[in-house]
């Protein structure tokens, strides 16, 4: 095999602390966490891309966190990849989305790749260079139609084809890009960002999210070493993790704006929001209407942290032991917390709204960027198609599909 191709430009890698355990890496995204919630009302506000915020964030290390042992990463549980995705994500949601196809990837790799795939790629990750992504296309019959073709090329391959919702690709080191062969079968290609043919366009217009640079990848004649090319279809022919943790992830991206828009809610109403004249009180927080809505969501964020947490460990369990029973029960588990970090990150971001009142829409709170990025997000997968999953397994005894995007 020959060896793997490194980028030549792009983005320039931070050097990247080792992260050693799951305490350590929940400490490092809170400092970090802290460190971007301040301007992300306003990144959202001018769309201004978070080139800078993200080197910082490479540089903390927790990009590499998902990283076996063996290869020196910390290995961290499902949860506490989740629960580090759910801090970040409360700071800026468009930050916190952003890693979700780099952990996918780097789950496919370990469930896949060659022992010097893993090697390789694993380092790339420990030294803080981050993995975009080329898998969905726009046109297609379903989100699991793909067009864009691999063919042999002498000792490597040459792919062409055109991507949408490429989220992170702006800001990658490396675009990993899924294509079919001629028999039909999918492959990743992980392309150097700066790879001849292949380019990202800015044109991510989503009223949401609105700085994850989910736009356009340009596939012309890109060339790839055959070291560079994974199995991906084989990751959902047989009971594997890689798709139940790569929607845990997306579960708590939402648990994360959730989160935000409770604590701005919160805020609102002790300090600025003034009580209903019907309601005779003297603080809008003393209002009885207000006090019983926000018990709602406080159960209701409480219910979805539990449904997350419990899918993290559904998760490890089929890590740790990836069969047909294990995968099922984590699909399942993590479908439940999907539909629950979906119902009260839209909720929370829209009764923000209702108890603020009407100086709540004023531009200059920002308050309507926590229901555009619910909104936005929570579109990735039908929540709907959950629910019957979830009732069909629990009734019927049938197994949720192994596609990814349950």
């Amino acid at each position: 095999m020959n060896a793997i191709v490194q980028p030549s430009s792009g983005p320039a890698p931070a050097v990247a602390r080792r992260i050693a355990d799951d305490r350590q890496a929940l400490d490092v995204a809170r400092e970090y966490a802290a460190r971007i919630a301040e301007g992300a009302a306003q990144r959202d506000r001018t769309r201004r891309l978070p080139y800078d915020e993200l080197d910082a964030y490479s540089a903390t290390g927790l990009w590499g966190i998902a990283v076996p042992r063996e290869f020196g990463g910390a290995a961290v549980s499902a949860t506490t990849l989740a629960e580090v995705t759910a801090i970040v994500s409360a700071a800026d949601p468009a930050i916190g989305q952003i890693p979700q196809n780099h952990f996918y990837m780097l789950e496919v790799l370990r469930v896949n790749g060659t022992r010097e795939q893993q090697r390789f790629y694993f380092e790339r990750a420990l030294a803080g260079e981050r993995f975009g992504n080329a898998l969905s296309e726009r046109g297609t019959k379903t989100v699991r139609d793909y067009r864009t073709t691999i063919e042999p090329d002498g000792p490597g391959f040459r792919l062409n084809g055109q991507k949408f919702y490429s989220t992170g690709a702006l800001f990658a080191h490396w675009i990993p890009i899924v294509a079919k062969d001629r028999n039909g079968v999918l492959y990743v290609a992980f392309a150097p960002a700066s790879a001849p043919g292949l380019s990202v366009d800015d044109d991510w217009s989503g009223f949401g999210q609105r700085t994850t640079g989910s736009g356009s990848t340009r596939i012309d004649n890109v060339y790839v070493d055959a070291s560079a090319v994974v199995p991906y279809g084989a990751a959902f022919d047989k009971p594997t993790p890689v798709g139940p943790l790569g929607q845990l992830i997306h579960a708590a991206v939402d648990l994360g704006i959730a989160r935000a828009a409770f604590a701005d809610a919160r805020r609102f109403v002790r300090e600025r929001a003034r009580p209903w004249v019907d309601a005779h009180v003297e603080r809008a927080s003393d209002d009885p209407l207000t006090l019983e809505i926000f018990g709602k969501l406080a159960v209701e964020l409480d219910a979805a942290e539990a449904l997350t947490e419990r899918a993290g460990l559904r998760v490890d369990a089929s890590i740790d032991d990836p069969n047909e029973r294990t995968v099922a029960a984590a699909s399942i588990a993590v479908a439940k917390a999907r539909a629950a970090t979906t119902e009260i990150a839209l909720a929370a971001s829209s009764r923000l709204l209702e108890l603020a009142g009407t100086s709540g829409v004023l531009a200059e709170h920002a308050l309507d960027r926590h229901w555009r990025n619910a909104r936005t997000h929570t579109l990735h997968d039908p929540v709907r198609w959950k629910y019957i999953a979830i009732a069909d397994y629990l009734v019927n005894d049938t197994l949720p599909p192994r596609h990814g995007a349950l």
